[in-house]
């Protein structure tokens, strides 16, 4: 593998992990030409299902995109780089469930909506807020009740 600092050919593994979840391996590397170590991991790449955007227009599935979304929600949260790739990894493993060719951007918030609500209540209600494209303070209010007392979910509301 190629070193991201020097672009030396060669880099030498230094120590492999299974992550987390055992959908990836984590490897520690370093480079012999600069001694600058880095980290790489290794998945099983699989056919992700594309995004039916609500315009009609589909998009491919981007793990970068999800990630960055992840990460704006998480900003200047106390939350670890390797929790927000798990989770990455927990809703890729979802969308790989579904068996689905496509699946609608409102589903995929969805399971972004549920990671980020184990990750950090904030950050979740962050996200929801824009997703949710509340209007008024009761709409936060409803969410923050949501958050205090989890019960039944309520008709027609999407959690």
């Amino acid at each position: 593998m190629r070193c991201p600092f020097c672009r030396h050919e060669d880099t030498q593994v230094v120590d492999s992990r299974v992550s987390e979840d055992g959908a990836a391996i984590r490897r520690r590397r370093r480079c012999p030409e600069c001694d600058k170590r880095f980290t790489t991991y290794e998945r099983v790449e699989l056919g992700l299902p594309a995004v039916v955007k609500k315009d009609g227009s589909r998009v491919e599935f981007d793990r970068n995109k999800l990630a960055a979304s992840l990460q704006l929600a998480l900003r200047k949260r106390p939350v670890s780089a390797e929790s927000v790739a798990d989770a990455v990894a927990r809703i890729e493993y979802q969308l790989l469930g579904t068996g689905e060719r496509e699946i609608r951007s409102e589903q995929l918030g969805e399971l972004v909506m549920n990671e980020l609500r184990r990750l950090d209540k904030i950050a979740y209600v962050r996200f929801a807020s824009v997703y949710r494209r509340f209007e008024d303070v009761s709409e936060f209010q409803d969410l923050l009740q949501e958050i205090r007392n989890p019960g039944p979910q309520k008709p027609g509301r999407k959690r």
